[in-house]
């Protein structure tokens, strides 16, 4: 290796490369798009990831929401149309008969008139259990979330998003243990938490104690929807369709009305992503090595040009003793110094490429690529891939080089 360090070898390099400037240039066109291509197509695959990511939020993306709506067809003396209502036993008995469920989590939502001093606004309030902080993450900015012994007292409490802190209070004024009015009742602010990006499915402003919403609102055992979480390794859909079941058996619906519960299969959705997403990756990366070799092919038909307009200094130099590797050798130098020269220059013209694409759509709450980048690992494997085919198709030219006897190169003219 120590040939690397010697001047001679990248002198003729630089020889060999000056001679035809242009040609040169040429011929790197081809790995530097390749390279561009697969960090530009990576990058905006990883910003839509990012994306999405920021779309479905905190969820736990293994769930699927359920709701009541009509019914369209009679059953049992009941008449199309009826409306059915979820109660709290129907998400205990889904929660007891359905494998693979994880959690269970009844949830019911208003909206409520808010007041602090002499300001004001409308808000959607959610009555929520502890629970929904393992399935739905709140980051929680200042305080705590809800806790069970909210629930068990029916405390007055209220846990507020950003939103309201910035619309209701003053700037870096306190706001835990204050207090603020919901639809004329005086609730105690417990906790903060952050409403920044996007969210998929149903969000609340505040949330306040299960059974202490059951009771303001005069719920009784009724409840609005329910979110169910399944355990990693199973199937969300069956797990959709089974509650789906029991529902329709304990509300004596139909069993082939499929309008009387609606749902949001969020796992569904997410599976779906992730092969999409799976798919354009193994897409980009078939782009952009399958670009790469045509480019690096393209080297190595250039340098076999080199060899036969180098012919006859390649004779003088077997005559002066130069052993066939030593030829081989300088070759598959030059076809890797190409060959990594345009895949850096490729890989930085990727990375320009998502910093303005990043500037362009990453920006706002809806934005469509976000942190649109490509891990240092990617840019390793991309150049190593350059090394190996550099070396590979410089192979060829060299054992042509070395093909020629020194007296027929002597003698070409």
């Amino acid at each position: 290796m120590m040939f690397l360090f010697e001047r001679d070898t990248w002198q003729e390099v630089y020889d060999s490369l000056s001679k035809n400037k242009l040609r040169s240039a040429l011929t790197m066109v081809g790995v530097w798009w390749g390279i561009l291509l697969l960090i530009g197509l990576l990058g905006s695959a990883k910003g839509l990831e990012n994306s999405f990511n920021r779309l479905f939020g905190s969820f736990a993306t293994n769930s699927v929401f359920v709701w009541a709506q009509s019914t369209s067809k009679p059953f049992k003396g009941f008449q199309e149309g009826r409306f059915v209502q979820l109660k709290i036993s129907d998400a205990k008995k889904i929660e007891e008969n359905v494998d693979g469920i994880e959690f269970v989590v009844p949830r019911n939502r208003n909206q409520a008139l808010v007041i602090h001093d002499f300001l004001s606004g409308s808000f959607r309030v959610g009555g929520d259990y502890p629970l929904l902080d393992k399935v739905q993450k709140k980051k929680m900015m200042y305080g705590r979330f809800i806790n069970q012994t909210d629930i068990d007292e029916k405390r007055k409490v209220v846990v507020i998003s950003e939103e309201i802190y910035k619309q209701l209070f003053e700037k870096d004024e306190e706001m835990i243990d204050e207090y603020i009015q919901l639809n004329g009742m005086n609730f105690k602010v417990v906790g903060m938490f952050e409403t920044a990006g996007a969210n998929m499915g149903p969000t609340d402003d505040m949330h306040i104690p299960f059974s202490t919403f059951q009771q303001i609102y005069n719920m009784g055992e009724n409840i609005g929807f329910m979110m169910i979480t399944g355990k990693p390794e199973s199937d969300i859909v069956q797990i959709e369709a089974d509650a789906k079941l029991i529902l329709r058996n304990l509300n004596k619906v139909h069993p082939e009305d499929n309008r009387a519960f609606g749902s949001f299969n969020l796992g569904k959705e997410f599976a779906k992503f992730t092969s999409f997403l799976s798919g354009m990756q193994f897409l980009t990366w078939f782009v952009g090595i399958a670009t790469l070799i045509a480019g690096v092919f393209a080297i190595g038909n250039i340098l076999l040009i080199t060899v036969k307009e180098r012919t006859k200094e390649i004779g003088v130099r077997r005559a002066l003793g130069a052993t066939p590797f030593e030829i081989k050798r300088q070759i598959v130098v030059e076809a890797v110094f190409i060959t990594i020269l345009a895949g850096l220059f490729g890989i930085i013209s990727g990375g320009w490429i998502l910093i303005a694409l990043d500037s362009a759509f990453g920006g706002g709450g809806e934005a469509v690529l976000v942190n649109a980048s490509v891990s240092i690992t990617v840019v390793f494997i991309a150049l190593l891939i350059l090394v190996i085919l550099g070396t590979l198709i410089g192979l060829i030219p060299a054992f042509k080089a070395t093909s020629i006897k020194p007296i027929d190169a002597l003698r070409e003219e």
